[in-house]
């Protein structure tokens, strides 16, 4: 009978390494299933294979992954990993429609419904999915920790390097500057995450790169 889920944190990534802090922390815990906490850390799909390993290897299984770096979380996902936000950041969310600066990156958790409309003066990262008939847009870029089937519109303002990322990209309408497409109607590939940009004045659709989920 396996036991209850465990929980890790990975140390404040501006005062020790995770990699030199690890082999304390792992004696610390019991063989089950683990919890993995890895706060502000940005940790690629090889970071977070490494550490699933080095796990493994004293009888423990990583199941789950919480953090504030979205990149991690595209990772973690991408390994086939349960993947949330982190409880701080989703505390201090901001609400919808609420206006940020140009540096900033707008959180939101939940779905979009039809007749929904979530923007932002930055970057967007929405926790949940976008169904048809709701609209989701942002000056830079558009990202969604799910299932994106309705409209999505980055760079609204003229932005040509914006981008719009999902684990599911399969919307009715696509906009970057303005440039507008229609989304694929084949099933997206299971566990790949997708990026939509603009590429010789039209849109294409490709697997999203590990790193640089943020930032262009």
């Amino acid at each position: 009978m396996r036991g209850p889920m465990q929980g890790l944190e990975l140390p404040n990534h501006h005062v020790q390494h995770w990699r030199d802090a690890l082999p304390v922390l792992l004696n610390q815990l019991q063989p089950g299933a683990i919890s993995l906490d890895c706060g502000a850390w940005l940790l690629t799909c090889g970071e977070l294979n490494e550490l699933r390993k080095t796990m493994a290897g004293m009888g423990c299984n990583l199941l789950e992954v919480s953090a504030t770096n979205p990149e991690t979380l595209v990772c973690a996902s991408a390994l086939g990993l349960s993947a949330r936000l982190s409880s701080d950041l989703i505390g201090s969310q901001k609400p919808r429609d609420a206006p940020t600066t140009d540096s900033e990156l707008l959180f939101h958790q939940g779905t979009l419904r039809s007749g929904d409309h979530l923007q932002s003066d930055g970057d967007i990262l929405l926790f949940g999915d976008v169904n048809p008939g709701a609209l989701i847009s942002a000056d830079g870029d558009v990202m969604v920790w799910g299932r994106l089937r309705g409209t999505a519109h980055a760079g609204q303002h003229g932005e040509k390097q914006a981008r719009i990322i999902a684990l599911q990209l399969r919307p009715v309408q696509l906009r970057i500057a303005d440039v507008v497409a229609r989304g694929p109607e084949d099933q997206p590939q299971t566990g790949l995450v997708e990026q939509a940009r603009l590429q010789d004045g039209e849109i294409v659709i490709e697997p999203a790169p590990a790193q640089g989920f943020i930032g262009r």
